[in-house]
């Protein structure tokens, strides 16, 4: 059974079918990693209640935590305002990283100039 033909017809794909999926723990807000998703994938995740991804180096699917153990059960999917990008907020078990760390976003921190937050007028 394929994607809904109206999800579908909401996505706007790259040149390569893909839409990034950022990946997030539903109860801290932690962004816990970025993979890509195609119509099948999406489709997967949306019946199965499992993070179905398409593996960009390996050329196929691949559900996560089906070999590692560090399973994906998704609570919610969201379509930001241009269709361009997924949420999926997930119950995350064990690392989501394929390193062992708990994000992909927890090793490699750049320095940045932190900025203050400018004054907001009131109405």
């Amino acid at each position: 059974m394929p994607l809904d033909a109206e999800i579908a017809a909401r996505l706007k794909r790259g040149g390569d079918g893909l839409v990034p999926a950022i990946v997030q723990q539903h109860d801290t807000g932690e962004v816990l990693m970025l993979a890509w998703m195609d119509d099948e994938a999406l489709h997967r995740t949306l019946t199965t209640g499992r993070a179905t991804y398409w593996s960009r180096s390996r050329q196929e699917y691949w559900v996560k935590g089906d070999t590692s153990g560090h399973v994906q059960y998704v609570r919610e999917v969201a379509l930001d305002c241009d269709g361009d990008t997924l949420l999926l907020r997930v119950d995350q078990v064990g690392a989501a990283c394929h390193t062992g760390d708990r994000t992909c976003f927890d090793a490699d921190r750049l320095p940045a100039v932190q900025g203050a937050a400018p004054e907001h007028a009131e109405p």
